[in-house]
């Protein structure tokens, strides 16, 4: 208890997860009389995980992507798509941002790298400082439902379910976050026509030829994904290879010397993952073997009846773990504990996924600690309570829009064929 209580503490004070968690593994294995090498089988067994190899891949294209001129790129073809419209910017910032997120993953990357565009194009056209704040910090977040987002592939791997299933069962869900939001960016920007430029065909078509690179890429890759032509791991290196080919060495936005730094800095974060990963095999098995799931079923039992009560429970507990707990660290230490425990209520395991990465995501933008929240106020040189004030209508509308997706399944599942 006291050992117990020390990681805890050390927790607080930010110690590294991966330390806690391993140093957790090693005080129940010892309790339990097991040698500690199990810990270092354990982490080692990552090594044998299916579609592993595609974290760091498509971390890497992610990465080149958000050190190119990619961003310029897509945000101008979006604009010349959707500019013309009052509000059509913020359509653009949504949109433009999905995509880019989807790719990296991160949406603090997201934040930085189509943030410098898009807060001082919101500005231009004279939207109000605080929904341009709200906005960009908000649509940093968006997009981890749509392939190829690093989280789905994660979730997939320790839940042990189809990725491609949840590639799919992402769609609708990440458009109802989209459309919802798109709502009432539209709203706010219905007067704002003074600074509206008519539809281009000739924009329009310099748009495409200056991104005629980047556009084949999610049609051939998510075409792929979806049609069933290409395995996860097939995906990602194919979009590794595409994209370090097209930036290196065709529009060579990306010198070779800088090649090393952006691999470097990409494979950072995938060994952070992967140490996570690891070390929370080894304290997963342990919980499991000392029957932690089953304590906890009954302790939910005690308050929950039915899989409505359930879900409800579930989405105020990923509400509060979002807001302290980065997407990757709860994925691996959460979902193998939640996932026997909702079966007993009946709850897909595909829709589980969706579920808790939708809810995820809201912990970015929820007080006191979402990560956008702090990278946005440094970004953008504002003080976190400005930032707080401007997210939380973003925040409340996505609310709404988890609490749609959590007790409405077939909007998850219905293209798998399963509503």
């Amino acid at each position: 208890m006291f050992l117990g209580a020390a990681l805890l503490i050390l927790a607080i004070f930010g110690a590294p997860l991966f330390a806690i968690i391993a140093a957790s593994a090693m005080l129940g294995y010892q309790k339990e009389g097991i040698d500690l090498m199990a810990i270092a089988i354990e982490v080692l067994g990552i090594a044998s995980m299916p579609f592993l190899s595609a974290i760091p891949l498509f971390t890497f294209a992610g990465y080149l992507l958000s050190e190119s001129k990619a961003p310029r790129r897509l945000v101008r073809l979006t604009g010349a798509l959707l500019g013309w419209m009052p509000g059509g910017l913020a359509l653009v910032a949504l949109g433009a941002c999905a995509v880019f997120t989807a790719f990296t993953g991160a949406s603090g990357v997201t934040i930085i790298a189509l943030g410098a565009i898009l807060y001082p194009a919101l500005q231009h056209d004279k939207y109000p400082d605080n929904f341009n704040l709200g906005l960009v910090t908000t649509s940093g977040s968006l997009g981890l439902l749509f392939a190829p987002s690093l989280p789905l592939i994660l979730y997939g791997v320790i839940a042990e379910v189809s990725i491609d299933d949840l590639f799919r069962a992402g769609i609708l869900p990440g458009l109802l976050m989209l459309v919802m939001l798109g709502g009432y960016s539209l709203w706010i920007g219905r007067g704002n026509r003074q600074t509206l430029k008519a539809f281009s065909f000739h924009e329009l078509g310099a748009a495409i030829r200056e991104s005629k690179w980047e556009i084949p890429l999610p049609i051939v890759v998510l075409g792929g994904i979806y049609s069933g032509k290409f395995a996860v791991s097939e995906a990602a290196a194919i979009t590794a290879l595409y994209v370090l080919f097209v930036e290196v060495f065709i529009l060579r936005e990306i010198p070779l010397r800088e090649l090393p730094r952006v691999m470097r800095e990409s494979m950072l974060l995938v060994g952070g993952i992967l140490i996570i990963l690891g070390v929370s095999l080894a304290s997963t098995n342990y919980m499991i073997d000392a029957g932690v799931p089953q304590q906890i079923l009954a302790y939910v039992a005690e308050l929950v009846s039915s899989q409505a009560s359930f879900l409800l429970l579930l989405f105020v507990f990923l509400l509060i773990l979002g807001a302290i707990l980065d997407i990757f660290s709860a994925i691996v230490l959460v979902v193998p504990l939640i996932l026997p425990i909702a079966a007993q209520y009946g709850v897909n395991e595909v829709h589980l996924g969706i579920v808790f990465l939708a809810a995820m995501q809201l912990g970015y933008l929820t007080p006191p600690v979402g990560l956008n929240l702090f990278i946005a106020s440094y970004r953008f040189e504002k003080p976190i309570m400005n930032v707080y004030y401007a997210t939380f209508p973003f925040l409340v509308i996505l609310m709404l829009a988890v609490i749609i997706i959590t007790y409405w399944p077939a909007l998850s599942l219905v293209l798998l064929g399963d509503p």
